[in-house]
This record gives structure tokens, C-alpha cells and sequence, in this order.
């Protein structure tokens, strides 16, 4: 029989403490979440298959200055199937654009989002290019209004009572599902950080200013920083005891450990230490090129990695993660999602699932999940989820 609440488990584990077996939390369920009615819905059914659920708050609304006028227009290139589609931001401080090939998996229609992994493979013209652009920016990224935060701070009181009641973790600031406002905003943003630069400038880019054009690269992290971070602290007002944070392309299959420290780390260590202050834990996501920078988390004092992937991540050997980071900081994920999970044979499982929790036998700070998401439909992909349960459950009893 469990000793600890499910919360309690999860903030021991979080916090590199001894539990009375390793907990088990998806980092992203959206199979389940689909199913269900509503987010509550979506917690009782974790709680139902014994998962050690994360109550999650819905994300902030994003506006824009209500000063700024948005236009978008199509345009069809001769000898191409695909249209161009055109998206500007008139601000007070500037006009800046943006173009984007309307492929075939194009699931915005004629729209085009300020935010969405969609953007950097499709896009022709990035809405950021050089310094002038920034004054513009600056009327994309203003502070939710005041109505916006009393009707979160609403909602907030509503999570957090179910969290107290049920015994489980109270958390915001990502969650993988997506809102009302997907045609301005785009898909799920939340707490982020580079990852803008992805959907901003593209990949390339930001990667040449570091080296030729330093001073504009720091203004626009500090940009996206700032109004991060004041977002960061709305929610985290709300008592939340972790905040979650996307770091997908802050890893080093984009950034050298070297760029990671000027540009990077600086900010990073900045959300941590506002995080603390709340009496918050912080979790990073990173699911690939995350052990060349394993020395500058850990120094940061970075509560939890989420998404350490065996499968498909680079930079992400379970084994030197246990070493390195035993007992000083939490490890989240363990399994691939796909390739162990959705895919797999129950042989598969039942050795991904051992193979996880062996490696990190004895590490006070582990967090069983499939990384990244349970996405597959079908009713075989189900059952092996089910199975990947079962054999957490059977492993840790």
C-alpha cells in the first residue's frame, strides 16, 4: 500500500527525495485527453488508471496591443501547388510580415499563428530579420490585461481545489492541448523561451546573429524573456507548486554548450530563481542535446529535466543522466513514446519499462513517462499504453 499521496510522491521525487515507489506521470497524454469531456475529466481518468496525475492549469490568453491591426492574403507562385500565404502586423512602432507556404497538412486554413511548430519548416519570410523589427515585436508581447488575469486567477481557485482534494500536484505554465485562440496565437506556447526564436527567426538565423550580430540577439531574448517571465509570475501566484517550461530547441542540436551559457543560461537561471522565490519547483523540457549542458543545469540548481528519451533523443544517455545526476536532480521520462510504447510488442514494453527503472535504481529524483507523447489511436496503441501501466504498477509495488 502507498504511504504518500500522490502529490507528496511527486514533489519528493522532484525534490531528490526517497518515495515510496517511483511515481509515474505522462509528460503528455493527448490520446486521453481527447477523450475526455473536460480537464477535470482528463485527471480523474489518470487518476482512475493510477497514474500520478498533474492537475494543470490552462494557459494565459495572449493579446496583442490593442493598437495593432493584423491582415492576411493569399498568393499562388507559378509553378508551385503550393500558396504563399501573407500574415502583417501593423504596430504604432513599425509593420513587420511574415510568409508561409500553404502545404497539403496545413491545418490552419487560410490563417497563419504567431506561435506553432508548423511555422519554421514552412516558412519563406520569418516576421523577425534584423533590429528594426524589434519595436514591432514589443506590441506582440504585452501583458495579459487586467481582466485577463482576475478570469485566470478565477479558474486557478478551481484547479487548485480539485489538486488539494484529490492529493495530487498542482502545475502550470505548459500543457500540450490546444486553445480557442488557434488561429492568432497558434498551438500551445505556455512558458517558453528560445523556442519563440524557432517560430520567430527559424532555426538558422539567431544561430549566425550570435556570432555577428551579438547585440541584436540579446535584445530579442530579452524581449521574449521579460514578457515571459512576467507571465511566469501571474501563474505562479496562483500557488502552483511546478512550473513547466518548454525548451525543446534550446538543446545542443541547435546551441553549443558555449552558446548556451552567453545566450541561454542567463535567462533560464533567471525563471529558476523566480520560480524558487514562489516556493515552486522547475521543470525544463528537453528531449535531445541535453548532456553536453547537464553541468550548467545542475548548477543552476534546475529541479527536473522532462523528457529524458532513450528512443529518439540525442544527448540523452539514461545511463550517464543516472550518474551525473543522481540524488541532485530529477530525471522525468525513461520509455519513447512510439517505438516502446505505441508500437511495441508487450516483450518490448515489459524490457523498456525494466530497462528504465533499473538504470535509475537508487536515484531519489526519478519520474517514470513515455517521452514525448501518447498520440496513436488506435486501439492496439491503447492497449499497449495500458500494458506500459500495468508493468510500471507490477515493477514498483
Amino acid at each position: 500500500m502507498s504511504s504518500l499521496s500522490s502529490r507528496e510522491r511527486m514533489l519528493a521525487a522532484l525534490s531528490c527525495q526517497k518515495t515510496d515507489h517511483v511515481p509515474c506521470c505522462f509528460m503528455d497524454f493527448q490520446v486521453l485527453q481527447k477523450r475526455s469531456s473536460d480537464d477535470f475529466d482528463f485527471f480523474d481518468r489518470q487518476t482512475t488508471l493510477g497514474l500520478d496525475t498533474r492537475v494543470e492549469l490552462p494557459d494565459l490568453p495572449i493579446h496583442f496591443d490593442p493598437a495593432v491591426t493584423m491582415s492576411t492574403w493569399k498568393e499562388q507562385p507559378k509553378n508551385s501547388t503550393s500558396p504563399l500565404l501573407h500574415k502583417e502586423y501593423a504596430t504604432p512602432s513599425g509593420t513587420i510580415t511574415t510568409v508561409v507556404r500553404q502545404t497539403e497538412d496545413w491545418i490552419y486554413g487560410d490563417a497563419v499563428p504567431l506561435f506553432d511548430d508548423y511555422l519554421a519548416p514552412r516558412t519563406k519570410k520569418y516576421l523577425i530579420e534584423k533590429p528594426e523589427d524589434l519595436a514591432a515585436l514589443r506590441h506582440l508581447l504585452v501583458l495579459p490585461t487586467d481582466e485577463d488575469i482576475k478570469e485566470f486567477r478565477k479558474a486557478a481557485t478551481a484547479y487548485k481545489k480539485y489538486a488539494d482534494d484529490k492529493g495530487l500536484l498542482f502545475s502550470g505554465g505548459w500543457r500540450n492541448w490546444r486553445t480557442d485562440e488557434i488561429t492568432v496565437v497558434g498551438g500551445t506556447p505556455g512558458t517558453m523561451g528560445i523556442d519563440t526564436l524557432m517560430w520567430l527567426c527559424g532555426g538558422q538565423a539567431p544561430l549566425l546573429w550570435a556570432f555577428d550580430q551579438k547585440d541584436f540577439l540579446k535584445e530579442l531574448i530579452d524581449i521574449v524573456a521579460t514578457w515571459n517571465r512576467r507571465r511566469m509570475e501571474i501563474i505562479l501566484d496562483t500557488g502552483i507548486q511546478l512550473v513547466i517550461k518548454r525548451a525543446w530547441y534550446e538543446g545542443t542540436e541547435f546551441w553549443s554548450p558555449s552558446l548556451y551559457r552567453e545566450f541561454i543560461a542567463p535567462v533560464l537561471q533567471e525563471d529558476i530563481a523566480v520560480t524558487h522565490q514562489a516556493n515552486a519547483k522547475f521543470g525544463y523540457i528537453s528531449t535531445s542535446g541535453t548532456l553536453p549542458i547537464l553541468d550548467q543545469l545542475m548548477d543552476m540548481e534546475l529541479d527536473a529535466i522532462i523528457g529524458v528519451d532513450p528512443g529518439m533523443g540525442k544527448g540523452t544517455d539514461m545511463q550517464a543522466f543516472a550518474s551525473q545526476a543522481k540524488d541532485k536532480l530529477c530525471l522525468w521520462g525513461g520509455v519513447n513514446a512510439p517505438l516502446s510504447v505505441e508500437e511495441a510488442t508487450t516483450p518490448e514494453i515489459e524490457n523498456a519499462v525494466e530497462t528504465a527503472l533499473s538504470t535509475f535504481e537508487g536515484n531519489n529524483g526519478f519520474i517514470l513517462s513515455p517521452v514525448d507523447n501518447i498520440l496513436n489511436t488506435s486501439k492496439e496503441a491503447w492497449e499497449n499504453v495500458l500494458k506500459f501501466i500495468e508493468v510500471w504498477k507490477s515493477k514498483t509495488a
